[in-house]
């Protein structure tokens, strides 16, 4: 399967992208380590994505669009992978759509994981490490951090639950619940018709 996961910030992509990908037998694929992968081997595609980084500027998505195409050419995803983080614009969907057209490989499903934001921002709060035997939060989890962080998403990437929606693609489920009840939803609403 051939399939691209969506959720907004906190909603648990990370933990069931793991889980799905394990269950499924295809490779996770996240952008981040796609990004540091290029990066840390210094292809030519990481050296031009770092100058970006560097200069705290976006990367742009016709530099993300290559390592992923590249990253999809790989021999373990062959037989299928579970995109994790990309695409997150409708640009970068469109980009992703041409690619896998030429390919002759479209996806298969678009699992979008819902959760409310204020869930959202109270699971985020309570989320702590520890460091030297103190907990604390980490910046990114603070709650009007977090606020700031679902509006982005609101903006840029919730316009391709539409986009996936019109192309039949789309399946949603709950993702408030025990991880192992998010889990079962998730791979029933991959294996729908």
């Amino acid at each position: 399967m051939r399939i691209v996961l969506l959720g907004p910030p906190g909603a648990g992509k990370g933990t069931q992208a793991t889980i799905l990908a394990d269950e499924l037998g295809v490779p996770q694929i996240s952008t981040g380590d796609i990004f540091r992968a290029n990066v840390g081997a210094g292809t030519e595609l990481g050296v031009l994505a770092k100058k970006y980084m560097d200069a705290g500027d976006l990367v742009p998505d016709e530099v993300t669009v290559a390592m992923v195409e590249d990253r999809l050419a790989q021999a373990d995803a062959a037989n299928g992978y579970l995109l994790d983080g990309f695409p997150r614009t409708v640009a970068q969907a469109e980009a992703l759509a041409t690619l896998l057209d030429k390919a002759g490989q479209p996806l298969n499903r678009v699992l979008e994981i819902r959760v409310p934001d204020e869930h959202i921002v109270e699971r985020l709060a309570a989320r702590v490490t520890i460091v030297d035997g103190v907990e604390t939060q980490r910046d990114d989890d603070k709650p009007e951090t977090v606020r700031r962080r679902l509006q982005v998403y609101a903006e840029q990437t919730a316009p391709l639950v539409d986009f996936y929606s019109r192309a039949g693609l789309l399946r949603s489920i709950d993702g408030v619940g025990e991880v192992t009840e998010v889990t079962e939803r998730a791979l029933t609403a991959l294996r729908s018709e």
